[in-house]
């Protein structure tokens, strides 16, 4: 990175990973209320991949006339900061862009943000995982939102990709509510589901009270809600249609400094999940946009600029 310019991943015309090129753009100064970050870690998720594939394009969310930017939640230093900003130069930090139609992403070397959308990350939590709690941590506490409170005698939960980044918080998270979980995940997984408290299963059967779908299973996890169960997708607009007088709803994440800072808390003492599955520097996002597709992951790519 030279003095006047940093590097960024963008899609130009979108077409999957081939179409994600890295740009050199000029640095910019933060202005009121806004901090510059010096970026250590940005995840890959699966909205990265439908950005770069057109998907977000063709439903009219993404309409750039020349570029679209990567990445949605990030890690890394402040290393300067705009008027009316209290954070200090060097604060260790986690946020989180929201939003499609937008020039720039996380995946960069640096980026400026509001400060208000950024919190600090606590001691004893290396900023490559802290990159994944954001998006990942604030998308299962609106799941489980979503769930409410478990009625008696109807508290059994399934999670479907219960290994997973968002899976795997809200099998936690589900549980504090009083959910009876059980995760849906493969063999080798068994370990990890069960020492996160939940019980463990490969091939669910239908008669769940509730089913949470991060593996995005749709209509096959749709089906093994009992009547007038509840279901909770990760993509609004997207899942199946409602059936049976099951209530079918999808989580919007948002970003939450307060319930974010305390999943970082938590991140940080090792009660809650943050898992990376593999680094890879930035030029290599196509590659891990590749094996993200695939599917499988145990964590997040993070892309360290």
């Amino acid at each position: 990175m030279s003095a006047a310019t940093f590097r960024t991943a963008v899609v130009r015309e979108p077409n999957g990973p081939d179409s994600i090129e890295i740009i050199d753009v000029p640095v910019a100064a933060p202005g009121p209320g806004q901090i510059r970050v010096a970026i250590a870690a940005a995840t890959v998720n699966p909205t990265d991949l439908g950005v770069a594939a057109g998907f977000f394009h063709k439903i009219g969310l993404v309409q750039q006339p020349e570029h679209t930017g990567l990445g949605w939640e990030f890690a890394g230093v402040v290393d300067a900061v705009g008027p009316g900003v209290d954070l200090a130069a060097d604060t260790r930090v986690a946020g989180l862009v929201v939003g499609f139609d937008r020039d720039y992403g996380t995946y960069a070397e640096q980026i400026v943000v509001a400060a208000a959308d950024v919190v600090p990350v606590p001691d004893g939590l290396d900023l490559l995982a802290a990159a994944t709690v954001p998006l990942n941590g604030l998308a299962a506490l609106h799941a489980v939102d979503l769930l409410g409170e478990p009625h008696a005698r109807a508290g059994k939960l399934l999670v479907t990709g219960a290994a997973g980044a968002v899976g795997a918080n809200v099998v936690v998270l589900a549980q504090e509510r009083g959910w009876q979980v059980t995760g849906l995940a493969r063999v080798g997984d068994e370990q990890f589901v069960r020492g996160l408290g939940a019980d463990f299963t490969t091939h669910a059967t239908p008669g769940w009270d509730a089913v949470v779908d991060p593996a995005q299973l749709n209509d096959a996890a749709l089906s093994l809600v009992r009547d007038e169960g509840a279901y909770v997708g990760l993509r609004p607009g997207l899942g199946p249609r409602a059936e049976r007088g099951i209530s079918v709803t999808s989580v919007v994440t948002a970003f939450d400094g307060t319930r974010l800072a305390d999943l970082l808390t938590r991140a940080a003492a090792g009660s809650l999940p943050a898992r990376v599955h593999a680094v890879v520097p930035l030029d290599k996002a196509a590659t891990a946009h590749r094996a993200t597709a695939e599917g499988g992951l145990r964590g997040r790519y993070v892309i360290c600029p």
